[in-house]
């Protein structure tokens, strides 16, 4: 379910709620019981997951044209993509923020959702085989730009909390991918990169491209 935009939310997206009560929930039976030891490793564990759900506030870059990364973690990849553009990989760990972002203020055109395998997310082929959720975002000016979640080895589940149809301010949520997991934005023809490989990057808040300058 979709974060409720208001002036004051819980910095946690809704779905990890649901793992985080019930291991509260667990230690607190498990102190009860006298099971110390077991209560604090549930309690540390609702730590770390209330941790991996975290959606923080960010802030969009400034300039005109900028392309906000669609997602925390590190850039694995930067290569040319079909149709004359680039592609832009980043490799979520467990220790990233987790909430996939819109790169750019547009509308949704389509979503393509395709099962498959459950490769290490860092793995060159995980883009290829493993199961994933595209989502085709076209500009104002009519500029085609894709987010494709991807799966990894732990994260076997993808959420999308936009459809087709629904438009899109640059760096508003687009869904999460739980524990570990990919994300590929492709880029039109006429965009410069402002990333490299193994440059750390924040969803919402850093710029990965820009229009090219005359």
């Amino acid at each position: 379910m979709p974060p409720q935009e208001s002036a004051w939310r819980i910095p946690v997206a809704r779905e990890g709620w649901g793992y985080s009560i019930g291991l509260l929930l667990m230690g607190t039976a498990s102190y009860l019981m006298g099971g110390t030891s077991w209560a604090v490793f549930f309690f540390a564990l609702a730590v770390c997951v209330i941790g991996f759900f975290r959606d923080p506030e960010r802030q969009p870059p400034s300039g005109p044209g900028a392309v906000s990364s669609p997602a925390d973690g590190r850039v694995i990849t930067v290569e040319n993509a079909p149709g004359g553009g680039k592609m832009v990989g980043i490799f979520l760990s467990v220790y990233d923020v987790h909430i996939n972002r819109s790169p750019v203020a547009g509308t949704i055109e389509a979503t393509d959702y395709r099962p498959g395998r459950f490769l290490a997310a860092f793995n060159q082929e995980a883009a290829r085989v493993n199961e994933q959720n595209a989502i085709d975002i076209q500009t104002d000016s009519g500029e085609n730009f894709r987010v494709v979640q991807i799966a990894g080895l732990i994260a076997r589940r993808i959420v999308s909390w936009r459809g087709k149809g629904y438009t899109l301010a640059r760096g508003e949520r687009l869904g999460l991918i739980q524990f570990g997991s990919r994300t590929d934005l492709y880029l039109p023809p006429g965009y410069e990169v402002l990333v490299a490989k193994g440059d750390r990057v924040r969803g919402g808040e850093t710029a990965v491209a820009r229009p090219i300058q005359g």
